[in-house]
């Protein structure tokens, strides 16, 4: 027996490849005994889909966008109730952003509108963190440490401390996916993921794991930990405790993917956009400092200096420390760096309503034909929304309304903005466990009596804080 309680023998068989650093190994305390990976073919020309293929398109002018979407429109901050939510750490909406950057890359311009069959997603719908890995030791070599082959590469900070991305001679990050980089958060937090990973190197060669095993095994038992994050902290977070737990025992509804699984556009273009209502004004990043605007103070795409690596502590609460942070709660507004994006993100607008993050929401779920909020409710037997809950009738609108927008309010007026709404947890909930349930490495495909092998602050309770500030240490 391991030091992670299993048997020798427990498992499945392992499929072997010709690549040495893919070869079967024995179970060890953070051996996931998942089949191998083909990480080093490029992934591309995945689709879309609907959830909801029955449902009539919304049509929506491009002047009624704007008026919602723009400064000083619905989505404005200055029409926010509260500025913070109760239960929420503001770190959270940061992760859903990573989670979002692995599962998710629409690159295709949208002209084609309503046909999923001409847009491609870049990114295979797999929590197995693609973004971070991108095509493995061969296919993408320069994310990994030459010195040790096993090992992620981490950048150095102004301090010679290995805080930072990976970086070249012109500043850009070696990163599996630029957008790791857009902002210091999530830049910082994918600095985390790649010390989580080292971590994990580490204590496999203590269990015995042969050398050319090592970066597989590794990012088995990494990508097993954020799955479970994924599943039992950041779903109870995020639709609550309750629909996580009838999700899990009685299985979803409507998404119920067969063979590969494809994206939802109700997912990918509304309801997984609901954390860039949560972000917020300015973050904290290290104690006794000011707080420091999202933009410009956090943008990214530079090294990161000692005085901006993240103390995840303030922003994710960990038993025994003062409370983190909170995000913001959702409720249909977005804070101003995200209605007025820095050039740097946008590029030269010829339309400056474009700089506005809601436009663009609002303008992507037009463009790909999203069907109203209130006619999804009244499909899954939910009560939609009045429309004075909904308040766009000064703005211009009085039809039905644009899905992203309505599971924001709906999150607002059913949840108090603590997490999202009936429609909004249906959808975000189904697709992420479809995710997981449609990997055939997952851990709950191959062996769903796997729990965390890495330590936890609360017995039996592994949390992506536990993942992210490792015991005994509040500053990495």
């Amino acid at each position: 027996m391991f030091r992670d309680g299993r048997r020798r023998g427990q498992g499945v068989v392992i499929e072997t490849r010709s690549e040495p650093w893919r070869k079967s190994q024995g179970p060890a305390r953070d051996h996931c005994m998942a089949p191998g990976r083909a990480t080093d073919e490029p992934l591309s020309g995945h689709r879309y889909t609907r959830m909801f293929p029955s449902l009539p398109h919304l049509s929506i002018g491009a002047d009624v966008v704007r008026a919602i979407g723009r400064a000083g429109g619905a989505c404005d901050i200055r029409n926010s109730l509260r500025n913070e939510a109760s239960t929420v750490a503001a770190g959270w909406p940061v992760f859903g952003q990573f989670v979002a950057h692995d599962i998710t890359a629409d690159r295709s311009a949208v002209t084609h509108h309503d046909d999923e069959a001409l847009i491609r997603n870049a990114r295979s719908a797999r929590l197995d963190l693609e973004c971070m890995y991108g095509d493995g030791p061969i296919g993408s070599p320069y994310l990994f440490n030459r010195r040790d082959p096993a090992k992620m590469l981490l950048g150095m900070n102004d301090n010679g401390l290995s805080s930072d991305l990976p970086r070249n001679q012109e500043g850009t990050a070696l990163v599996g996916d630029p957008r790791q980089d857009v902002h210091l958060l999530i830049s910082q937090m994918h600095v985390a993921m790649l010390k989580a990973h080292n971590r994990l190197v580490d204590r496999l060669r203590e269990d015995g794991v042969g050398e050319p095993d090592l970066a597989a095994e590794a990012r088995r038992a990494l990508t097993w930990h954020y799955q479970w994050i994924v599943l039992f902290d950041f779903l109870p977070t995020t639709i609550g405790e309750e629909r996580t737990h009838r999700l899990l025992h009685e299985g979803p509804r409507f998404f119920r993917p067969t063979g590969t699984v494809s994206i939802p556009f109700e997912f990918a273009d509304a309801a997984y956009r609901f954390g860039h209502s949560q972000m917020r004004d300015a973050y904290r990043v290290q104690r006794g400092r000011d707080a420091l605007t999202l933009f410009p103070d956090l943008i990214g795409f530079r090294p990161v200096a000692s005085d901006r690596v993240v103390d995840w502590s303030l922003l994710f609460d960990i038993p025994g420390q003062p409370i983190a942070a909170r995000a913001r709660p959702i409720d249909g507004c977005l804070p101003e760096p995200l209605l007025k994006l820095p050039v740097d993100i946008t590029g030269n607008l010829e339309d400056q309503d474009f700089e506005s993050l809601a436009v663009r929401d609002l303008q992507r779920g037009v463009a790909t034909g999203l069907p109203s909020g209130e006619a999804v409710a009244r499909l899954v037997g939910e009560k939609p929304l009045r429309r004075d809950d909904v308040g766009l009738s000064e703005f211009g609108w009085s039809g039905e309304t644009p899905l992203w927008y309505y599971l924001l309010k709906e999150a607002e007026v059913c949840e108090d903005g603590e997490r999202l709404g009936p429609v909004g947890s249906l959808i975000v909930g189904e697709v992420l466990l479809g995710i997981v349930d449609g990997d055939p490495e997952s851990f709950r495909s191959v062996d769903r009596s796997w729990v965390p092998t890495l330590p936890s602050r609360v017995t039996g309770q592994f949390t992506l804080a536990d993942l992210l500030v490792p015991q005994g240490v509040l500053s990495v």
